[in-house]
């Protein structure tokens, strides 16, 4: 067995073991294998391993490794998106987990009808009301909403945050719990499906998956820690 492979088979077994705690089946997780700054040959050693869907958050770096990866891999993008690079994440990704403002996901859908290509979202929310974060204030994101519904080929599937920082992973709870309460409401409210909740990353994953996370986004736990100067990309 590799160290991805059992690293991989703890953080099923710990996913499994959330999942029990609070009467989810595990199979409603889904694990995004984050592999920035890592290279088409760690992603085929994930790939062997059992993997299939892996998350990037720098363009520049994307379009070099994924035309060097498996062709049926899945890619997910989780970074900040500017505009300018929006083109490349429509035709490189699958899904994108971070879309932070309407401006950007009606530019997504311009691009996404030039390329012909339909791509389902995560709208970021800041529920902890930090200014150092990208995402939406709570209060904007059911006009979001509204308006999302009259674009033609951007999909708003569910909602994303990212906690603030902090050792104890019980402090990310609250964080976690009212990005669920927020999701439950306005889909009561709008009559929005929102079914995916992307939230937790390799310090905090197993209080996500008990809040309700759908998607959890792990690197440095799988793939081992990241460079220092790494260690500062909020995204796994």
């Amino acid at each position: 067995m590799t160290e991805v492979e059992a690293r991989l088979t703890d953080i099923q077994r710990r996913i499994g073991l959330a999942c029990g705690r609070v009467g989810r089946e595990p199979a409603g997780v889904k694990l995004l294998a984050v592999t920035k700054t890592l290279g088409p040959e760690v992603v085929q050693e994930a790939v062997a391993a059992g993997l299939m869907v892996f998350g990037e958050s720098r363009v520049q770096e994307s379009r070099v490794k994924i035309p060097l990866c498996s062709s049926n891999l899945h890619w997910h993008y989780i970074g900040h998106i500017q505009t300018n690079k929006a083109r490349d994440v429509v035709r490189l990704f699958e899904m994108i987990h971070a879309v932070d403002s309407l401006r950007l996901l009606e530019h997504l859908d311009r691009v996404a009808q030039e390329e012909g290509r339909t791509v389902p979202v995560c709208l970021e929310v800041n529920v902890s009301g930090e200014r150092s974060k990208f995402g939406m204030a709570p209060e904007d994101v059911p006009a979001v909403l509204a308006r999302a519904a009259s674009l033609f080929r951007v999909h708003v599937a569910g909602l994303m945050t990212i906690p603030p920082i902090a050792e104890d992973p019980e402090e990310a709870r609250p964080f976690f719990r009212r990005l669920r309460e927020l999701r439950d409401r306005w889909q009561s409210e709008t009559g929005v499906l929102l079914p995916e909740l992307s939230m937790g990353m390799s310090h905090d994953f197993e209080v996500a998956v008990e809040e309700g996370a759908t998607w959890v986004r792990v690197g440095s736990l799988l793939f081992g820690p990241r460079k220092k100067k790494e260690s500062h990309d909020p995204v796994e």
